[in-house]
């Protein structure tokens, strides 16, 4: 039977991953729960360049393992206007690949000083590229809107999301409740917009 295989190994990405895809009578499992392994190089010039790059890599070692899978993979960042759309494909490799976000995040917050609101936008950028077991490759992207904050606030969310207001809450991303924000952020929309794709896909099978 085929499985849905996310090209990822954190947990709190799977949770999210599994809620949206949960009406699928197929199983989703990370590519360490399908024991697949690929020592990935992300040079990509792109988001959805660097998800097809990790998508395609399972998917190869998925066939060889034997499997028919369906295998996704995202790639996503954040992106701020006025540092030049700065971190964005870096955005987990910002100043060093094992940097904490406390860093990350006050040192965009330093960049920033001096900015005012209306030069402050940004988004997060998700994309997601699926590679099917015939080879066919699909995809999509999806963003979430604000603007950079003056501070570090919320104990919700991950990464950036202390740092990223939304006027239109008037709150930042990390004290959004989770249900809330698995709604409106950019991984959220990509992803049920791929479960649209996929539903038809698998119609067919």
């Amino acid at each position: 039977m085929k499985r849905i295989v996310f090209a990822t190994g954190n947990m709190g990405k799977m949770r999210e991953i599994r809620e949206i895809l949960s009406d699928f009578d197929i199983e989703v499992v990370s590519m360490k729960e399908a024991g697949v392994f690929a020592d990935v190089e992300e040079n990509g010039s792109t988001f959805m360049e660097n998800s097809f790059i990790k998508a395609e890599a399972i998917a190869k070692k998925c066939k060889e393992s034997g499997y028919d899978d369906i295998v996704l993979a995202d790639d996503s960042g954040l992106v701020v206007d006025a540092l030049n759309g700065e971190p964005g494909i870096y955005s987990a490799r910002y100043l060093g690949e094992d940097t904490s976000y406390t860093i990350k995040n006050n040192k965009i917050l330093e960049r920033m000083e001096g900015v005012p609101d209306a030069k402050r936008s940004a988004r997060f950028v998700c994309a997601i590229a699926c590679v099917m077991p015939d080879g066919r490759k699909l995809s999509t992207e999806a963003t979430y809107e604000g603007i950079i904050g003056y501070e570090i606030r919320g104990l919700n969310g991950f990464g950036y999301d202390p740092i990223f207001y939304l006027p239109d809450r008037g709150c930042y991303s990390a004290e959004l409740d989770p249900v809330l924000k698995n709604e409106i952020s950019h991984r959220g929309k990509a992803l049920r917009q791929m479960r649209e794709i996929l539903a038809r896909e698998l119609e067919n099978v």
